[in-house]
């Protein structure tokens, strides 16, 4: 690594030469094996954009110049090459974030992780450079062609075309994939740009028969060169971006780093917007990824740096029970369909897509348009079942309202990596979910605890066909069936005292529900009894569960989702609209942006522990019995 260690910022790199770049280039890729192999992470997508990232510190003067990555999980070699080189802790608290991270370097500027942004981000910092008359700096945006499936991205297209003379520089990162293969219209332009002879390769066999022809020769190819724009339609189509008014170069070979300087160099020059189309090969240089036709290791836990092999498996997670339930609800009823934004395989729908591959839409990173064409396949007598990331269903809320719920429509949408996912920091955990689909008129939201609650409640909202309904759950390994041992209403009872009435009734939440029973257990220490009730459906909330609160002192909700507008807030609305004047503590996620760590850590910052809620719960138990008076914050929260 005698290259790379000497590397402390871009401008290190302007004295190599191209030997020594080419020999940098297999420093990093090799430097990303080892490291991300220990800790896990992103590694396909920056295997492919080494010399890219190269390039574009070479031409661009960052921090001066903005560079921006969409979706930022491509930045490792970015940090690498300002400076950050300590992978050891990466994704893990107090190490590097797995994206582009303010806290880290002057040279990132935005945090984005979630797909289609940055050209939205480029519009605007480009208008400011033109406002600010900052004629010097430079604004370039790194995005994928996987990204470009985006309907954000050609909204900002659309924007940024108007301006002829603004300077913007958009890098088309095309390897063909976002998670897996890239789908749509825009995916077989991109193909016949990539497949097709190409322009220059044409006009340089031409010219030499053309200058070999006596007379009419030259003057002819002198013509040919200047019908340029109309054979490179003909040729290389590329007119899609240069009928929006966006001057395009390539594509360039993504991994020749003097073509792609070349290229970058002329753009910075034009002086407006241009695209730069590079052609990249995600998993570039270790082939465990390139073998790897899923995803190209898009994204990996601790590996074998030899061998590409996990180095430890989790038991059954969350992800394949619903995919395996999926199977077989499609083997039972053929109106079933799946959707998907360009993650066929992370949410569970790859054994459906083999099954009945007639029956499964990959709409790209689109999710407000998955959501409105699941209401016109609803609306058209199917019953789909769309599933995505809980975090990334917050850019559809509109569609779910007004196309989905507003029409009565029979939808099912399966959020996976529901509540705290940990390390993909503050933007990948779900924790909005339950409270932003609260005020959906209709809507119904279930929380599965355990696997059997996945496929069950599953089950029960495809049955649903005249509103929308949600199945959210967790991330990672699905633990051991938490068994009821009773029912009130529509709840499942998991715990209730041996006789009398308990002093706390505890409202558990989806996947929290081992917690919540141990709760239970550190109460029953300090002498008071508890009823735990998982309400399965929790919006609405269960008619059955005011009158059983009345029957108790206290009301504590515990879910992995925000306080704000949460589960808990449902709950005691429900109390005060039934009368029920019972006092009542909710537990949750506070409303602020997590930093990354592994789930438990964060859940432990965040006081979203049983130790931590059963001391609380205790205090104010110990209050209501004037054992303890309230401290002026308790005071102030009851």
């Amino acid at each position: 690594m005698a290259l790379l260690t000497r590397i402390t910022g871009p401008r290190d790199l302007d004295g190599l030469t191209p030997e020594q770049l080419d020999r940098l280039a297999a420093e990093i890729r090799t430097f990303l094996v080892d490291e991300v192999s220990k800790t896990g992470g992103h590694l396909g997508p920056n295997l492919g954009v080494v010399e890219l990232t190269i390039a574009l510190h070479r031409v661009f003067e960052s921090p001066k110049d903005k560079v921006l990555f969409d979706t930022g999980h491509q930045s490792y070699v970015h940090k690498l090459l300002t400076g950050r080189q300590d992978f050891s802790k990466l994704k893990m608290k107090g190490g590097l974030s797995g994206y582009p991270s303010r806290a880290e370097s002057e040279h990132d500027v935005i945090e984005n992780s979630h797909a289609s942004t940055v050209l939205g981000w480029a519009d605007g910092l480009a208008k400011a450079n033109e406002v600010l008359k900052k004629e010097d700096h430079h604004v370039v945006a790194v995005i994928g062609d996987g990204a470009l499936t985006g309907g954000m991205a050609w909204e900002a297209l659309n924007n940024i075309a108007v301006a002829k003379d603004r300077p913007l520089v958009i890098v088309v990162n095309d390897n063909e994939r976002s998670y897996a293969p890239t789908i749509g219209g825009l995916a077989n332009h991109l193909a016949t740009l990539r497949t097709t002879d190409g322009y220059e390769r044409f006009l340089a066999r031409g010219k030499d028969l053309l200058e070999r022809t006596p007379v009419v020769g030259k003057p002819l190819y002198g013509t040919l060169h200047g019908a340029k724009k109309g054979l490179k339609d003909f040729i290389a189509p590329q007119g899609m971006f240069e009928d929006l008014g966006l001057k395009y170069v390539g594509p360039i070979d993504g991994h020749d780093i003097e073509a792609l300087e070349s290229a970058l160099q002329r753009a910075k020059r034009f002086g407006g917007p241009v695209i730069v189309h590079c052609l990249t090969e995600k998993g570039r240089g270790y082939q465990p990824a390139l073998a790897d036709e899923a995803d190209r290791f898009h994204a990996v836990g601790k590996i074998h740096p030899d061998t590409g092999l996990p180095i430890a498996t989790s038991g059954v997670d969350w992800t394949s029970v619903f995919g395996e339930e999926m199977v077989k609800l499609g083997k039972e009823r053929e109106d079933i369909v799946a959707i998907t934004a360009a993650m066929l395989q992370p949410v569970g729908l790859d054994k459906f897509a083999k099954a009945f591959p007639d029956r499964v839409y990959d709409v790209g990173i689109a999710e407000q348009h998955g959501a409105v064409s699941a209401a016109g396949l609803a609306t058209g007598g199917l019953h789909p079942v769309f599933a995505v990331y809980a975090t990334f269903l917050n850019r559809a809320f509109d569609q779910v309202l007004m196309d989905v719920a507003l029409h009565d429509c029979g939808v099912t949408f399966v959020l996976d990596r529901a509540g705290v996912t940990g390390t993909d920091g503050a933007s990948h955990n779900g924790m909005w979910d339950m409270s932003i689909l609260q005020c959906v008129p209709n809507l119904r939201i279930a929380a599965p605890r355990d696997a059997d609650q996945v496929r069950a409640q599953l089950r029960e909202a495809v049955e649903v066909d005249d509103a929308p309904t949600v199945v959210r759950f967790s991330k990672g390994a699905v633990g051991p069936a938490v068994k009821a041992v009773g029912k009130v209403g529509g709840m499942d009872v998991l715990r209730r005292p041996s006789e009398g009435t308990a002093d706390v009734l505890l409202v558990s939440v989806g996947a929290l529900a081992p917690m919540c029973l141990e709760i239970a257990d550190l109460l029953d220490k300090q002498g008071i009894t508890t009823t735990v009730v998982d309400p399965r459906w929790v919006k609405p909330v269960d008619e059955a569960l005011a009158p059983l609160a009345e029957q108790h002192r206290v009301v504590v909700t515990v879910e992995d989702n925000s306080r704000a507008g949460g589960v808990g807030s449902a709950v005691a609305q429900a109390l005060r609209d039934a009368g029920v004047d019972v006092p009542l503590r909710d537990f949750g996620i506070p409303p602020r942006f997590l930093d990354h760590a592994s789930r438990k850590e964060v859940m432990a910052e965040i006081g979203l522990t049983a130790p931590d809620i059963a001391r609380q719960v205790t205090g104010l138990v110990a209050r209501l019995d004037g054992r303890l008076e309230d401290t002026p914050a308790e005071a102030a929260r009851d």
